[in-house]
């Protein structure tokens, strides 16, 4: 088998509303579609986190990888992607997250050729039904969507959830520089939803660390399951352990210093960041011996969810429910998406290799989009048009 084409399509899928994170009004994703074809007519997909992601894809990898054994995947990377210990120290690892992109569409033509779900060429379901939290934040209202812009607003948001979908895992975002809010937004949830819900919490590294000694001071109380890069750096976080029982974790791969220092406990990795599924799997299993836990990413469309369902199932070290921004998507680019969770579970898809496909008109639709409106910004700050927000918000 050989690889004869390879086809980038970016896409962007907006959220029902914006919502507010660190680095200002978050309005949805702009993603790179991959699709990769073969002289023997299996076609692979993949997803990258980022569109461009998809541009190197486009000019440096696609060329390399023509006629190339698309289930030799240690020799497609060998062919695109540099020693990780060169680019890490250049700088120029997008290569790496480019290829880890495109990796997924290799594992999705394995599991096609060898007539199998991909979690089965991972070793097989230890669980079939995947756990992801519902997630809340401070959304502006948009044609009837959002509006949460209030602690109480927040509360019945999630109250909703759990009465139409029996949700009892939530993670949010309560980012406005006011720690005080936060402190708030979290007693009403835990007085809303009982003692047995569970609530993580995401800053987005908006804390100094004297107001996150100070809010998480406050927290302990309410039982918080996770925070989420409450401070800028492990270094911060290794000091804020010193002041609080709460678990952190981070997006940031580095579990040298995360052993080293002793914090954070949990990493939240796009499967692209790391490489792709083979060194993700690497790196959960060096997570497991180093003894730190790991669930996966939010804010990916069905092609990237369906790798993460796969590698769930397969993965016993891997217990805490993923992340979610499902229900505010409003669509996908694979068929019958986007993924949503009832019960606080989506069943791992049983079809062949991701055991999804592309939904044409989607993909026309959501393309439509990126041509006409550009690339979906998630920096724009509309107190302060033309600047980055700086951090610490507090």
């Amino acid at each position: 088998m050989k690889i004869t084409d390879i086809k980038v399509t970016h896409v962007n899928v907006p959220f029902d509303a914006p919502f507010w994170w660190t680095a200002g009004l978050y309005p949805g994703a702009s993603k790179s579609i991959i699709e990769v074809f073969t002289d023997e007519g299996v076609v692979g997909l993949g997803e990258a986190p980022w569109w461009h992601f998809g541009e190197i894809i486009k000019d440096e990898i696609a060329p390399a990888l023509i006629g190339a054994d698309p289930l030799d995947i240690a020799n497609c990377e060998a062919r695109c992607v540099p020693p990780w210990q060169i680019t890490a120290n250049t700088g120029e690892n997008a290569i790496s997250i480019a290829f880890g992109a495109l990796e997924l569409a290799l594992w999705d033509i394995r599991g096609k050729v060898m007539n199998m779900p991909l979690y089965k060429l991972l070793g097989g379901a230890v669980r079939k039904e995947i756990p992801f939290t519902e997630y809340f934040a401070f959304r502006p209202e948009n044609d009837g969507a959002g509006g949460e812009m209030t602690p109480e607003a927040i509360v019945d948001y999630c109250l909703e959830m759990k009465e139409e979908h029996g949700s009892s895992y939530f993670e949010g975002k309560l980012i406005q520089g006011a720690p005080e809010l936060e402190i708030k937004t979290v007693r009403l949830l835990r007085e809303a939803l009982g003692p047995a819900a569970m609530l993580r919490l995401d800053s987005n590294m908006q804390w100094s660390l004297t107001t996150a000694r100070w809010v998480l001071r406050e927290l302990e109380p309410y039982n918080i399951r996770n925070y989420e890069d409450p401070v800028a750096t492990f270094e911060e976080m290794a000091e804020l352990r010193r002041h609080s029982i709460i678990p952190f974790s981070t997006h940031v791969p580095d579990l040298r210093r995360a052993v080293a220092l002793g914090a954070p406990d949990y990493f939240v990795c796009n499967f692209a960041a790391l490489g792709g599924i083979g060194k993700t799997m690497k790196f959960i299993a060096a997570c497991e011996a180093m003894g730190k836990g790991f669930w996966c990413y939010s804010n990916d469309l069905g092609i990237m969810t369906a790798a993460y369902l796969h590698v769930v199932a397969a993965t016993p070290w891997i217990t805490e429910p993923s992340q979610s921004l499902f229900r505010w998507q409003i669509g996908d680019v694979i068929e019958n998406g986007p993924f949503r969770q009832t019960n606080n579970t989506i069943a791992v898809p049983e079809g062949l290799g991701l055991g999804v496909e592309l939904d044409t008109e989607a993909m026309k639709r959501w393309h439509g989009h990126f041509v006409e409106h550009g690339p979906m910004s998630h920096f724009n700050d509309p107190k302060n048009p033309g600047l980055f927000r700086q951090l610490p918000l507090n």
